[in-house]
């Protein structure tokens, strides 16, 4: 009959719509399944990806520490060296300057010798005397120029120890900045070389 036809047609048009909506599930699942498993495996490659970061960061901390503590130890050296310079310089002056006190003294002196010898030169003009008198003075005068022939002999090794202290202080400058500058190029190189092992990651992700 006529509604038996429609109701077989309708009962045909139900399961089609329910076989269209089994197959769209079935599909709409794969999907969701491949996605989920997209997604799981770019999880997994951040993970890994993060892992290799945390050590390439851990490593340059490590680097950078320890090119901190080297300056450190390289600024603690300068400084003993500076201030062992100070002394030894200050030492030098102070030596110089007790020599040149004790020189100036003995010039006074000799000085005031002269001059009493001439005073007393002058209180003593007998013809007897002059023989004595000529004596002392060549003795006086053979004392006055070993002396200063000492004196001159001193101040030129006083001369050559300051020289020679002006040049390591020199010499330990040069030594501080070459020091220096190889810390600043080891630590540049070691900054470089971490900043291209990062961009090499990236470009290879």
């Amino acid at each position: 009959t006529f509604q038996t036809n429609i109701l077989t047609e309708l009962k045909n048009w139900k399961l089609n719509l329910i076989q269209h909506y089994n197959l769209q599930m079935k599909q709409e699942k794969e999907k969701h399944d491949a996605d989920m498993k997209q997604l799981c495996s770019e999880v997994e490659n951040l993970k890994e990806l993060l892992h290799t970061y945390e050590i390439s960061i851990a490593g340059k901390d490590e680097v950078i520490t320890d090119l901190t503590q080297a300056l450190e130890k390289q600024k603690e050296r300068v400084e003993l060296m500076r201030k062992f310079t100070l002394w030894r310089i200050q030492h030098v002056k102070a030596n110089q300057e007790e020599y040149a006190n004790r020189i100036a003294d003995r010039h006074f002196r000799t000085a005031l010798m002269k001059k009493v010898w001439a005073a007393w030169h002058s209180l003593r003009k007998e013809k007897w005397k002059d023989k004595v008198e000529r004596a002392c003075q060549l003795r006086a005068e053979d004392i006055c120029v070993q002396l200063t022939n000492d004196y001159e002999a001193k101040i030129a090794e006083l001369t050559a120890t300051l020289e020679q202290t002006k040049a390591e202080i020199l010499r330990m400058h040069s030594e501080r900045d070459q020091y220096e500058d190889t810390m600043k190029k080891a630590f540049m190189r070691g900054v470089c070389a971490l900043n291209l092992e990062a961009m090499t990651m990236f470009q290879g992700k």
